[in-house]
């Protein structure tokens, strides 16, 4: 019984919010599920750039979904698009999946992979504890202010860069590390 508590105690450990947080040898190991509740194996997009983003369908910033399907459809044989919605910021993604689903598509055209919902600030899930905490990361800490930031990471699961809300997805700092 010892044994099996010290295994535990190496991935899990408690924060100073209170919240569980595991931890995940990389990037790719971190346990997701897609939009429709089915695991997503994060390892799939190895040898890819992934740009993160957490949407909301009643965000300033929803047509944003505009430029992110546009830069995907430029990009795909190297890049991936996963948008995650969040309803922490303004309560702006209420619906179930199915309704996120049929807004992104029927309004924005979007074909790039959703995530199921996501805690960012609250039950903050264990993709955006890797982002955010360079404990994790290796890299740097960043705060999720809002809608629509964005995280790049680069072909090996190393975070790359970190994007605000008000930064376009076409805006020439993420092509430049796109390409």
């Amino acid at each position: 019984m010892l044994h099996i508590l010290q295994v535990l105690s190496i991935f899990l450990f408690i924060n100073n919010s209170n919240t569980m947080e595991v931890r995940v040898s990389s990037f790719y190991d971190i346990a997701i599920n897609d939009i429709h509740g089915h695991k997503m194996d994060l390892s799939q997009f190895k040898g890819k750039k992934i740009l993160i983003v957490n949407v909301a369908s009643e965000c300033g910033y929803t047509p944003q979904y505009t430029q992110l399907q546009e830069l995907y459809d430029s990009h795909k044989e190297h890049l991936v698009i996963l948008g995650c919605p969040s309803n922490d910021f303004g309560g702006q993604e209420p619906g179930k999946s199915e309704e996120i689903v049929t807004f992104c598509q029927k309004n924005y055209g979007v074909t790039f992979p959703l995530t199921e919902k996501l805690g960012i600030t609250e039950d903050t899930h264990a993709l955006y504890q890797w982002l955010c905490k360079k404990e994790l990361n290796g890299v740097e800490d960043h705060v999720v202010k809002w809608n629509f930031n964005k995280f790049l990471v680069d072909e090996q699961g190393k975070l790359l860069a970190y994007f605000p809300s008000g930064t376009s997805p076409l805006d020439e700092q993420i092509a430049s590390l796109i390409h």
